[in-house]
């Protein structure tokens, strides 16, 4: 193949052909970055009632882009040929319908009225992200419930899978796509509009889009499975909707800038969450100077603006404890006292066993890993965290700061079965062994020990 590229059939020059894995990266990026622009502008096309198709369009497309860019390479704007194919493919489903005598010929001759030529889509990318914006809102109808809002909003929207949405919520994958399909069907039935709503109609909505975009934030920020920890392009989109949100005169509200503080303030420490090996540190092994100070001047600067008026969210303070380490000289002059304090009145606000998990670890911080433990013991409905390794890696971690290695080694060995992220793994691998060296330790003879 000549390195100069080809021409694709439905125009634009390529680049030569990426590697396999390479190409399916490529793609796995564009279906996170494109999922949520892709079908909010086939859903104003089509309308709400036809979600299943806008899915189903746009995950042929992606696998097509799969396919040709491996065989034929990358095209200059793959953004636009992924749109380009989901409209032809979309057009296609249409006029088979209306060949069938389906009830949708209006909807058809109007789609191809309107969009006769598929260049044009796409052209004005302000357009594409109302799209986005849309159909956030769309997916928090206030006739949906606020569960199933988030969740279809993460499906939709976000591009997750279900088993990401399960893990996210602490349940089932099965509970999950019951769930999708219960809502899905309710949005036909209700005879939802895709009409941006303004003013007082906005509030009832605005919840379920902030959960949706601190889900999408958390996924970037630890993925729930993988090889990377760390999926930066998560993130980037999360805070490129979020900031389209504040910047949108109904969504400029106090906890809008709040998460995005919250986004900025947890970003600026993204370069030293990993070592060059990709291997996960700890944040008293971070080298601060490393930490992207211009994002926390950002992220300090929206708390300024989440502080006006008297509204006090949780995700104000989850970006005041972001901000208290932040702004801590190193490890030691962090104010745990304060941050228990944030962890006691979000508890207070919205309770949950993973805010009580966070909150344990901050106790333990003040008055000892004993008393970590303790407030581990007592966090409600514990159950609900006994399949998240995070829980058996905290209970690990306070264990061998008592130097109750064997109870450290079990609690680490249950968090390793139980982690899906690789570096996670690494980590949890070698807390294991550190365990399991000093139950050898206790087990040898003193005067092993003295030599």
């Amino acid at each position: 193949m000549s390195d100069k590229g080809s021409s694709l059939p439905d125009g634009g020059e390529t680049v030569a052909a990426p590697a396999a894995a390479q190409t399916s990266q490529l793609v796995e990026h564009f279906f996170r970055h494109e999922t949520g622009r892709l079908h909010g502008l086939l859903v104003r096309l089509f309308g709400p009632q036809h979600l299943a198709l806008a899915e189903d369009v746009t995950q042929e497309a992606m696998l097509r882009a799969l396919r040709t860019w491996s065989m034929g390479g990358v095209p200059a704007n793959p953004s636009a040929w992924i749109q380009r194919v989901a409209i032809n493919l979309a057009r296609d489903a249409l006029r088979h319908q209306r060949m069938s005598g389906s009830k949708e010929t209006a909807v058809a001759t109007h789609f191809e009225q309107v969009h006769s030529a598929p260049s044009e889509i796409g052209a004005n990318d302000h357009e594409i992200r109302d799209d986005a914006l849309r159909l956030m809102f769309v997916c928090c109808h206030p006739a949906i419930a606020p569960d199933a809002q988030v969740v279809l909003a993460l499906k939709v929207l976000c591009g997750f899978s279900t088993g990401e949405i399960a893990r996210a919520f602490l349940t089932s994958e099965a509970a999950i796509a019951k769930q999708l399909t219960r809502t899905k069907q309710r949005i036909q039935e209700a005879g939802i509009g895709f009409d941006l709503p303004e003013g007082e109609d906005l509030a009832p909505r605005l919840d379920g889009v902030l959960a949706a975009l601190y889900l999408l934030f958390n996924e970037g920020y630890k993925a729930s499975a993988g090889d990377r920890l760390l999926r930066e392009d998560l993130c980037q989109e999360a805070v490129r909707l979020m900031s389209l949100l504040v910047a949108h005169p109904t969504g400029r509200t106090p906890r809008s800038h709040a998460l995005l503080a919250l986004m900025f303030l947890t970003a600026a420490r993204f370069p030293s969450r990993l070592d060059e090996h990709g291997d996960l540190l700890r944040l008293d092994d971070q080298d601060r100077s490393k930490w992207d100070q211009a994002l926390i001047e950002r992220g300090l600067l929206e708390l300024v603006e989440a502080a006006q008026g008297g509204e006090l969210s949780e995700y104000h303070l989850q970006a005041g404890i972001a901000a208290i380490h932040c702004t801590a000289a190193d490890y030691a002059s962090t104010d745990w006292a304060r941050i228990l304090r944030h962890y006691d009145e979000l508890n207070r606000l919205k309770p949950s066993p993973v805010v009580a998990l966070n909150r344990a670890v901050a106790v333990a911080h003040l008055r000892g890993p004993q008393a970590g433990l303790d407030a581990v013991a007592g966090i409600p409905q514990l159950d609900r965290l006994k399949s998240h390794y995070l829980l058996h890696a905290v209970v690990g971690e306070l264990h061998w700061r008592l130097k109750e290695h064997q109870a450290a080694a079990g609690s680490f060995r249950r968090a390793l079965q139980l982690a899906q992220v690789g570096p996670e793994q690494l980590y949890l691998t070698r807390m294991l062994e550190r365990s399991a060296d000093g139950v050898a330790d206790e087990a040898r003879p003193a005067e092993a020990l003295a030599q």
